[in-house]
């Protein structure tokens, strides 16, 4: 499996898009530049009033097809 962290940062009115149809899916941008496109679908549980924000890690199988979504571990 691959497995790839990254910072998400989504307002409020920037869902609303995904929401009215007008979008299904996500581009993040990676920490080294290239950008990642994925289904909204995928981080539907992280939505809040405020958007979602924060970091994710997704994971991938060895066909590269999309596993899941999750908050990323904290760094100590």
């Amino acid at each position: 499996m691959t497995c790839i962290d990254f910072t998400l940062r989504l307002p409020p009115e920037q869902l609303l898009q995904f929401y009215r149809g007008q979008a299904s899916s996500v581009v993040a941008r990676l920490d080294d530049g290239r950008t990642l496109q994925f289904p909204l679908s995928a981080i539907r549980r992280f939505v809040t009033p405020e958007g979602v924000h924060g970091r994710f890690r997704i994971t991938f199988d060895e066909a590269q097809k999309l596993v899941g979504v999750e908050r990323a571990p904290q760094h100590r």
